[in-house]
């Protein structure tokens, strides 16, 4: 299909060989993160340095990271899945570093205690939920469960607690059963699981000592007075925000990126409720009854209808949803406050879906212009390289090489 909102080819935004660690290296491993990189030079190419932000899919806070360069004064982001809202919560809340080094003492003394003397430390509850046999070793759930008691036990701020609490997450999902890099939930081969011999407490401190030193060199020096706001239910103030800067899903995430899988034993450890129902939760995790069969889409879903009734229904689930989102975010901006989606445009049934055109055309439909669409070459995104678009065994294809960068203005 011919576009109806233009699409302009700007190198400047592929930031070729470049990544996340190239600016702000990320305390916990998170799927499909926006480089900072993007919305620094876009905040500059549009003269935005002040005022608020919104990111109604913060994930694990990558607006937020432009927003404190770009000397903004308050942000609020939203994201339904409680594993990002404590990454966010860590990386930018200001704590005294010389407290996170004394917790790290305490927590030593603690686990020495915990691990040498037994018989005088009183019994730790180990969690019980769903198949945790399945993805731990004994060992593994009994340490794991003894360093979770030391860090809830330690008599320290919630800010230190939050923060010790990553490192806990990052060692939960490295010394389980999963298979490595990859956000999905895939069990290790029996005979990978009989030589499967994590350290816990080794690899635990390993990853304190970074999330330290990264806190310490990257984020606590931005950290001044900005004010950030975090929440798992969409309720922010309407005409109040004078920038959008966000990177929704591609697609709802039991066939694109599946961030409730990836979060989900983190989550479980972590004792947050409903951690086996994030997915659902997300865009396009409910299922719908009738196609969307309005505006630029209709066609695109009409021809997968043509292929499969069930993949029609869930892709018109998502863009039900994702309708919806931006019918609340355009009421949150302030009339010429800028509307930034950084986007992929994902294939099913070998049909690419214009979602850059759709976003544009929703927000057009609540009052915006179409400022501008740029494409980047996607070349720094953790994404599955491959997938199956016609789900047929065997038939696998590349999946999306170019994001789309749509900035959208409010007019009225």
């Amino acid at each position: 299909m011919t576009n109806q909102y233009p699409v302009t080819r700007n190198p400047t935004y592929d930031f070729s060989g470049q990544s996340y660690a190239n600016s702000y290296p990320n305390l916990h491993k998170y799927p499909a993160t926006m480089i900072p990189q993007i919305g620094i030079e876009l905040f500059k190419e549009l003269n935005i340095s002040g005022g608020k932000l919104l990111d109604p899919y913060c994930g694990s806070g990558s607006s937020f990271i432009v927003g404190l360069d770009r000397g903004l004064e308050e942000m609020y982001g939203v994201d339904f899945n409680p594993l990002a809202i404590l990454i966010c919560q860590a990386k930018f809340t200001k704590i005294p570093i010389p407290l996170l080094y004394e917790a790290r003492q305490k927590l030593n003394l603690a686990l020495f205690d915990g691990f040498e003397h037994k018989d005088k430390v009183k019994p730790v509850n180990k969690p019980n939920f769903y198949h945790i046999d399945f993805w731990f070793s004994p060992e593994v759930t009994e340490q794991l469960a003894v360093l979770k008691h030391c860090i809830l036990d330690l008599a320290t701020s919630p800010a230190v607690k939050n923060f010790l609490r990553v490192p806990f997450s990052e060692t939960v999902r490295e010394c389980s059963y999963t298979r490595n890099n990859e956000f999905k939930l895939y069990r290790m081969k029996a005979e990978e699981r009989l030589i499967f011999r994590p350290d816990v407490l080794s690899l635990f401190w390993e990853k304190l000592s970074q999330a330290i030193k990264i806190y310490e060199t990257y984020y606590y020096p931005k950290l001044t007075n900005a004010r950030l706001t975090l929440s798992d239910q969409f309720r922010p103030p309407r005409n109040d925000y004078d920038v959008v800067l966000t990177s929704p899903p591609y697609g709802d995430s039991k066939t694109t990126v599946a961030y409730g899988q990836f979060s989900l034993l983190s989550n479980e450890w972590l004792g947050f409720p409903k951690a086996r129902h994030v997915d659902q939760t997300l865009m396009g995790g409910k299922t719908v009854a009738a196609l969307y069969e309005t505006g630029l889409i209709k066609e695109d879903i009409l021809e997968i209808f043509k292929q499969s009734k069930k993949r029609a229904l869930e892709v018109s689930s998502f863009y039900f949803d994702l309708a919806r989102s931006i019918a609340q975010v355009a009421n949150c901006l302030k009339v010429g406050g800028k509307a930034i989606y950084v986007v992929g445009n994902r294939c099913v049934k070998d049909r690419q879906l214009p979602t850059d055109q759709f976003i544009a055309e929703q927000f057009e439909a609540h009052g915006f212009r179409h400022v501008f669409t740029y494409e980047r070459v996607l070349g720094n995104k953790s994404m599955p390289l491959l997938n199956s678009p016609s789900n047929q065994t065997g038939n696998r294809k590349r999946t999306m090489t170019q994001e789309f960068i749509v900035v959208c203005e409010k007019v009225r």
